[in-house]
């Protein structure tokens, strides 16, 4: 069977402080009358019964969540101990999976991604399946509209296959982030896609690619994958998870195996992971101006300012993001809009824990 896993553990430090530890950003109304969660949840339904969604979160937003989507099964929220990196969440809930379904094939998904063109994500999932059950690893790529910094890139190195129209590629290389110049490169020579960090694959598979990339952490899953289904099992869990080292699946899986293609696709995806990523999608005033909430302005360019009891007033300035919380003012420029989380780390540090 086909399962959809959404990834909904994180607390969106690049949204603070409107995202906090308590109402993390998959929990906000950012666009739209819906939460980034329950849009998550609702674009893949035509597909996907809500017994066969998983959702992997931590603890703390877990009582949010459900009450955002009860019609979930209760058991399927697959609890981390603490956020370890993606590659950790993908192999518990791997395990999780081919307890229930040794043929279990998975869409991994975000609940911090915006997509447009619904209909046609959801035919890409169905042809991505089709892949995935072969044997591969499966990647969606996006196809780049602009020379972004803010992604990684994956290479497409010689084609596979094409299904209804879409065509599947090797992976000739995964990049990190890169500076500019690099960016305008990969988009004037092609072949290049930004790294959604949606993946398809089966259960049984990843798992294989764990024991042979990862081994070290293998055998801490199976560790936690022996005490599944008895009384021991969130005793295990708690004593292992601390003890895991911190990875990505890109990172620990993708970059090296020798299975994995990608599919570039066209879907209307924006990945919600800062303040600016709101630009494309709410709309603007003739100075390039978004207002959330009530505000008067004067001279003003450029400028994101959301707020949602006092009034916010601007005067005479120019590429600012103001965010008005009931606790926290906090006011960047433009350029500066991807370090937000540093003064979450900041916080953490002096210890003012209160408003994180």
């Amino acid at each position: 069977m086909y399962y959809a896993v959404i990834m909904a553990g994180g607390s969106g430090t690049r949204l603070w402080p409107l995202s906090r530890q308590n109402n993390p950003k998959q929990a906000l109304k950012l666009i739209g009358d819906k939460t980034m969660f329950q849009y998550a949840v609702e674009r893949i339904s035509s597909i996907f019964p809500y017994e066969r969604i998983l959702v992997v979160t931590i603890p703390q937003h877990a009582e949010i969540l459900q009450e955002q989507y009860p019609e979930i099964p209760t058991e399927n929220f697959i609890l981390e101990p603490e956020g370890r990196g993606t590659a950790s969440a993908i192999g518990l809930v791997s395990i999780h999976l081919l307890q229930r379904d040794p043929n279990a094939c998975m869409v991994i998904l975000t609940a911090d991604h915006f997509i447009t063109k619904v209909n046609h994500f959801c035919d890409v999932l169905e042809i991505a399946e089709k892949v995935a059950c072969n044997g591969k690893l499966v990647t969606l790529g996006i196809q780049p509209s602009t020379p972004s910094t803010g992604f990684g890139y994956i290479q497409q190195g010689q084609k596979f296959n094409d299904l209804n129209g879409l065509s599947i590629y090797e992976i000739e290389q995964f990049f990190e982030k890169p500076d500019l110049n690099k960016a305008q490169y990969m988009l004037k020579s092609g072949g290049f896609s930004w790294n959604s960090g949606m993946f398809v694959w089966k259960a049984s598979i990843i798992l294989r690619e764990f024991e042979h990339q990862m081994p070290g952490f293998y055998a801490q899953l199976m560790q936690v994958k022996m005490a599944l289904g008895t009384s021991k099992y969130k005793m295990v869990l708690n004593h292992i998870w601390p003890l895991i080292e911190k990875n990505t699946i890109d990172y620990g899986i993708m970059e090296k195996a020798e299975n994995a293609v990608v599919i570039p696709v066209d879907i209307g995806w924006t990945d919600i992971g800062s303040w600016g990523s709101l630009d494309k999608l709410l709309p603007a005033d003739q100075d390039r101006n978004i207002f959330i909430g009530s505000h008067v302005s004067i001279d003003t360019k450029n400028t994101l300012a959301l707020g949602s009891k006092r009034l916010i007033a601007t005067m005479g300035v120019e590429d600012l993001v103001i965010i008005d919380t009931d606790d926290v003012v906090m006011v960047c420029s433009r350029e500066r809009e991807q370090d937000v989380k540093a003064l979450v780390e900041l916080l953490k540090k002096e210890n003012q824990l209160q408003y994180i």
